[in-house]
């Protein structure tokens, strides 16, 4: 398998985005050297996978932004037939520890987020995994608004961590930003601050973008480009 060294400026991302527009993941994929699976049950993350080796993403599990020296985060967007994201995205994992000294822009959301890759891509079920097309690449620096409505959803998430009030935390909570539990099951758990100050174990919890959100930005790029 090979992967592309990383883009040195928005311009050679932005080529690089132009040149998978329109391909298959078949085509991607043997550009790479990359076999295609038969679905994604079983190989969760592997289409994101093909994107950050065709785009050249060197932040492998680091909590940073994707393209590192350019500060863009990658995020994929399956899309139904009608160009419509169906569920939310996942950003980055919660820290349920030492909540308390974490301020807005030394947060992961805020660094994933303030400058991003939107990569629309096929989902539809009734086509197979292979003959699935990437879209058109969308570089986005979030406006001020966004990022002061984001800034709100998070503050408020995380003052509900930092209490330590698990039991009152739901998916209902944040207009933008949500979080959610993310483990394989119910039995993986990890440490957190409990409502007295103990510690205690809990699911861990990824943040999640809302569908709505991701649905109005794709709308709004592409009926005014």
């Amino acid at each position: 398998m090979s992967s592309l060294s990383p883009p040195t400026s928005e311009i050679e991302l932005q080529q690089r985005l132009d040149a998978i527009a329109g391909l298959q993941v078949r085509e991607v994929a043997e550009q790479l050297g990359i076999k295609v699976p038969t679905d994604l049950r079983s190989h969760k993350g592997w289409l994101g996978d093909l994107a950050e080796r065709a785009l050249g993403c060197n932040a492998a599990s680091l909590s940073e932004p994707d393209f590192l020296e350019l500060g863009i985060e990658l995020k994929t967007l399956p899309v139904n037939h009608k160009g419509q994201v169906q569920e939310s995205t996942y950003i980055c994992s919660v820290p349920l520890k030492q909540t308390g000294q974490l301020a807005w822009q030394n947060s992961c959301v805020y660094k994933k987020l303030h400058h991003v890759v939107w990569l629309p891509v096929q989902a539809t079920a009734e086509t197979p995994l292979a003959e699935r097309h990437f879209g058109t690449g969308l570089l986005w620096h979030a406006p001020a608004d966004v990022l002061t409505a984001l800034r709100q959803d998070w503050e408020e998430l995380m003052g509900i961590i930092t209490l330590g009030d698990f039991a009152s935390l739901s998916a209902q909570h944040g207009d933008l930003l949500q979080i959610r539990p993310k483990a394989a099951n119910a039995s993986v758990l990890v440490e957190a601050i409990g409502p007295d100050g103990e510690i205690i174990q809990t699911l861990p919890r990824g943040f999640y973008l809302r569908s709505h959100f991701t649905n109005h930005l794709l709308e709004q790029h592409f009926l005014t480009s």
